[in-house]
């Protein structure tokens, strides 16, 4: 899969309103697996862990609107179907995937006919329906035991040993599907003094069988299996792997999926855990440079970026002394600004971060060109500007941002960092956009500009990916690490404001 390219599975089939089973796991399963869902509902079932109290047809014609209509634009590189309840049904479905080739040469069948608790899903005519037109289409079929008895009009409970189950797929292979997978959940055996579920792939091209074997797990919760199984088999397909280690990851993946298995949903059978391998970020819904934001204690990113000193920019009232001051001591800061971005490049663990952290050292070198302009301007020398002692408040801030870099790893230096090139770029694009803000004969109209022009906010948008990237391997699952990076975060706000009253305060 390239970086441009995300792997497509389409889901036909019912919904189970009370989301363990049906199009909602195989939505769940196939997110969870990074792979990008589309969905046709043939049926909607009142449900939920107790048992199917209603079933829902949709009308044909709707369904066969659905199935063009997703195809035609977003199409799929695997298609999978679950409930199809009736003969109507499946033949539309049959029909138009036969005028989309390329989706329909996956089709991936999961033989949805008799709920966990015990509900028929499957129309008693439409299995042959099924059995004549569904399999001869089908790149696999995923029946459990009690379905492949019905598939082959078996009394229930003949398929009763492993050889019976290769017999069974053997046999129902024979109708035309090139691959079938009889799941062993219904029948565990005994190997070697362990439970063991023993799932019997078909090949029927080559006639070879494959085992796949797990520990058996007791527990009441397997609601959804099947759906979720057959639609992981979609998802490892669509990525591009072949049959055998699709099955293999996707019988990993449910298997996983049983043992953190859900224990407080329903009073039933309830649902097997679709997100085992999914961890809950602790700044879950948000980029982490908005948690970053959202972290500090109210107002105190408008207390930074809202300054008097920032409106008397805005405006033109800031006194000439304290802009001569700040415009001084910002110097000296972005001469360490630069030594950071360096050392965080010197931290980067690949050349393509390192280069990006350079690039944010070259601009900072930029800025500075900027800064000696703007004394010259008003009549300060660059001699006079290097020979400035630097104030207390800007060793302070700097050399806070060196400590986190020195002592922490890469984000802490980053985050350390990032007020000062979030901030400058809010303000920037603020003052300039704002109506009230001053252009014609206000001497810090150039600053602002500065701010606000496409360098700047490419930097702004170069340190944002550079969070959330290091974020991503830092503190996505760890809420302690996450809080340590907020307070780093803080302090350094809390020391930007502090830069700004500074200069307001020179006289």
């Amino acid at each position: 899969m390239s970086n441009t390219t995300r792997p497509k599975v389409l889901t036909i089939a019912g919904s189970d309103s009370g989301g363990g089973a049906g199009i909602q796991a195989d939505i769940k399963t196939l997110t969870s697996l990074g792979v990008y869902a589309s969905s046709v509902l043939t049926s909607v079932t009142s449900q939920n862990t107790l048992g199917v109290n209603g079933i829902h047809d949709l009308p044909v014609d709707f369904v066969k609107k659905q199935l063009e209509t997703v195809l035609s634009d977003i199409g799929a590189d695997v298609v999978k179907t679950g409930m199809l309840s009736s003969s109507d049904i499946i033949k539309v479905v049959v029909s138009v995937l036969q005028d989309y080739p390329k989706a329909g040469s996956k089709l991936i069948v999961d033989p949805v006919m008799v709920s966990t608790s015990g509900s028929r899903l499957l129309a008693k005519d439409a299995v042959q329906t099924f059995v004549d037109l569904l399999l001869p289409v089908t790149f696999i079929l995923t029946p459990n035991v009690p379905e492949a008895e019905v598939i082959l009009g078996k009394a229930e409970g003949s398929i009763k040993t492993h050889e019976d189950m290769c017999e069974a797929a053997r046999q129902i292979g024979s109708k035309g599907t090139k691959h079938v997978l009889v799941k062993g959940g219904h029948l565990p055996f005994d190997r070697d003094g362990c439970r063991v579920v023993v799932d019997v792939l078909y090949t029927t091209e080559t006639g070879e069988i494959y085992e796949i074997v797990n520990p058996y797990i007791t527990t009441k919760n397997t609601h959804g299996t099947g759906c979720t199984l057959s639609a992981a088999i979609a998802g490892e397909l669509a990525k591009g792997l072949d049959v055998l280690p699709a099955v293999i990851n996707a019988t990993t993946y449910i298997q996983h999926a049983i043992e953190d298995t859900l224990e407080d949903i329903g009073q039933g059978s309830g649902p097997v855990n679709h997100f085992h391998g999914i961890r809950s970020m602790p700044y879950a819904g948000k980029s982490f440079v908005k948690a970053l934001r959202d972290s500090l204690p109210k107002g105190m990113w408008s207390e930074f970026i809202d300054h008097p000193f920032v409106r008397g920019i805005a405006d033109g009232t800031l006194p000439k002394e304290s802009f001569i001051h700040y415009i001084k001591q910002d110097y000296m800061y972005l001469q360490h600004y630069a030594r950071s971005a360096a050392l965080a490049a010197y931290k980067s663990p690949n050349i393509d971060m390192c280069a990006r952290n350079a690039k944010i050292v070259l601009h900072v070198h930029g800025e500075m060109q900027l800064h000696l302009k703007y004394c010259t301007d008003w009549g300060i020398s660059e001699e006079e500007v290097l020979s400035t002692p630097e104030s207390v408040c800007n060793v302070a801030y700097t050399r806070y941002v060196l400590d986190k870099g020195a002592t922490g790893d890469q984000l802490d230096l980053q985050v350390a960092m990032a007020p000062c090139l979030l901030g400058y770029g809010d303000i920037g694009m603020k003052l300039f956009n704002c109506p009230k803000t001053k252009r014609e004969g206000n001497p810090y109209w150039t600053w602002i500009s500065t701010y606000a022009d496409k360098p700047y906010q490419e930097a702004v948008t170069l340190g944002n990916e550079l969070l959330e990237e290091l974020a991503l391997h830092s503190v996505s699952t760890s809420v302690s690490r996450f809080k340590e990076v907020c307070e780093t975060f803080k302090q350094a706000t809390q020391l930007e404001i502090k830069f700004w009253e500074m200069s307001l305060h020179c006289l």
